[in-house]
């Protein structure tokens, strides 16, 4: 059994994937587009349509960094209190993995 936040999760993950394939179908009709009707088609919807799909694109972003932050603070854990590293197995890079 799946909890609402974990399926919240997925659907915004989903979304973004989506969102970010939806724009890459865009720059790619766009750019044949471009090649062969060179100025006989409406450049600038498909500009306006890739922009707001770039905001959409930030808000599901903006919702994502919400819940995990919810996530954390429920479990106990602030935000702040969380340290990225660059190295997933916290080795110091040139160690050799020793």
């Amino acid at each position: 059994m799946t909890t609402p936040e974990a399926e919240t999760r997925r659907a915004l993950a989903r979304l973004r994937r989506a969102i970010e394939k939806a724009r890459r179908e865009i720059r790619g009709l766009r750019d044949l587009l471009d090649q062969t009707e060179a100025e006989g088609y409406p450049a600038d919807d498909y500009a306006e349509m890739d922009a707001h799909l770039s905001a959409v694109t930030d808000l599901v972003s903006r919702e994502q960094s919400r819940q995990q932050a919810k996530i954390l603070r429920s479990g106990g854990i602030g935000a702040n209190r969380l340290r990225r590293s660059t190295n997933p197995f916290g080795r110091v890079s040139g160690d050799g993995g020793r």
